[in-house]
């Protein structure tokens, strides 16, 4: 995880701050900083989003690719995650650093895809034990100033949001030949539902109070936080704790509290943007990656 080397004197400041509820940038213990979320911004894809949460910026593509299904799950697709840390976003990023930490994030997201409806798994089976949809979801953290899991989890289910998969019919000849055919039409697909979607809310422990989406810097003072990721009606689905520092239980109760107040809240923003940008149809103004 990227990280700055603070003073004393600056740790102090800040830690003092969040007591008061007052942080160095001017927000309060439970309020984000403004983010900027765009869908379709890489053109190869079946769906992407392009999320900016202060300084930190993570790009995510999603393509659809035809697959086995699971000898486990014989009646459902299923995703693949693959996150990138560009060793241009940090210094620290370079060699293992960014390997380690993107296989971190990586086996965090496949913990929160794996509660039960996050997404709908059957809806991407095409044929039984033969064919089914396949989701690969390419994360690429491009600029690291904080907070990454939450951005992260905002971009996955915003480019799940803007996924198109391709109507799929099978047809089977009199010899029991099965055949598949797709659809032409780039109108004629599947829209994923996401209302189900977990976001994760990340809560980093200052003192004795916790804050939302932390800075670098707040990150730097917090020795323990807890990531919970919690679905649009205020579900909470999966919690981890990372960091040196140890929660004791009433922390820990106060913080997933938050979380879960703080989490719909996010839900409730983002979905509104998403409505928003999708309302525009073809008309509306694309940034773009490279924009």
């Amino acid at each position: 995880m990227a990280s700055v080397v603070l003073s004393e004197a600056e740790k102090l400041y800040i830690v003092h701050g969040v007591q008061e509820d007052l942080r160095v940038d001017g927000r309060g213990c439970e309020d984000y900083r403004c983010a900027e979320v765009e869908t379709d911004v890489v053109s190869n894809t079946s769906g992407s989003a392009r999320v900016k949460l202060g300084d930190t910026d993570i790009l995510v593509g999603i393509k659809a690719e035809m697959g086995t299904p699971k000898l486990e799950k014989p009646d459902e697709g299923y995703l693949e995650f693959y996150v990138d840390c560009s060793s241009n976003a940090t210094p620290e990023f370079e060699g293992r650093g960014g390997e380690e930490l993107g296989t971190d994030i990586a086996n965090t997201l496949y913990r929160v895809f794996s509660c039960e409806n996050s997404v709908d798994l059957k809806s991407l089976c095409i044929n039984p034990r033969e064919h089914c949809w396949v989701l690969y979801v390419d994360v690429l953290l491009l600029e690291c100033g904080g907070n990454i899991f939450d951005a992260i989890s905002i971009a996955v289910k915003a480019a799940l949001f803007n996924t198109r998969i391709p109507k799929v019919r099978v047809l089977e000849d009199e010899e029991g030949t099965k055949e598949i055919e797709l659809s032409d039409d780039p109108y004629d697909c599947i829209r994923l539902n996401v209302d189900e979607v977990p976001c994760i809310v990340t809560l980093s422990k200052i003192g004795y109070r916790h804050v939302v989406d932390a800075t670098l810097q707040e990150e730097a003072c917090s020795l323990a936080s807890l990531l919970i990721s919690v679905t649009s009606k205020g579900t909470l689905t999966s919690m981890k704790k990372v960091g040196k520092g140890s929660l004791d239980p009433e922390s820990i109760f106060e913080m997933m509290e938050t979380g879960q107040r703080v989490g719909k809240s996010l839900h409730i923003a983002l979905q509104k943007i998403l409505d928003e940008e999708e309302s525009l149809g073809t008309s509306r103004p694309k940034v773009g990656f490279l924009g």
